[in-house]
């Protein structure tokens, strides 16, 4: 049996036939800002971790549900799409993981 191998220069330019990762992360970006920028009293950003750590271009940012926080890392061409209050250093991560996103439906 022989292999398929695929050169990919750049994978955000992979697609599923409709959108491409590159325009699915941008989406989630835009999705995240206007939950956040409708709940400004539970919304946060910052340029550093707890710990004072970031990636190199990156901030954070995250939302505080009754059923814990939620958060994301953007790329500090985004900062100004969250209008959100600003903090020294995010909170201590709590934990969560990608499928703890349903923390969200407690924002409702």
């Amino acid at each position: 049996m022989s292999k398929l191998t695929v050169e990919v220069k750049d994978i955000g330019e992979v697609s599923d036939g409709s959108h491409t990762f590159n325009e699915l992360y941008d989406h989630r970006m835009v999705l995240f800002s206007i939950i956040c920028n409708q709940n400004k009293d539970k919304a946060w950003k910052s340029r550093l971790h707890d710990d004072g750590t970031m990636f190199d271009d990156y901030f954070i940012v995250g939302i505080t549900t009754d059923e814990g926080d939620y958060t994301y890392h953007y790329h500090v061409t985004y900062w100004m799409n969250f209008d959100v209050k600003e903090l020294k250093c995010a909170p201590k991560l709590d934990g969560h993981k990608p499928e703890d996103i349903l923390r969200l439906y407690s924002l409702l």
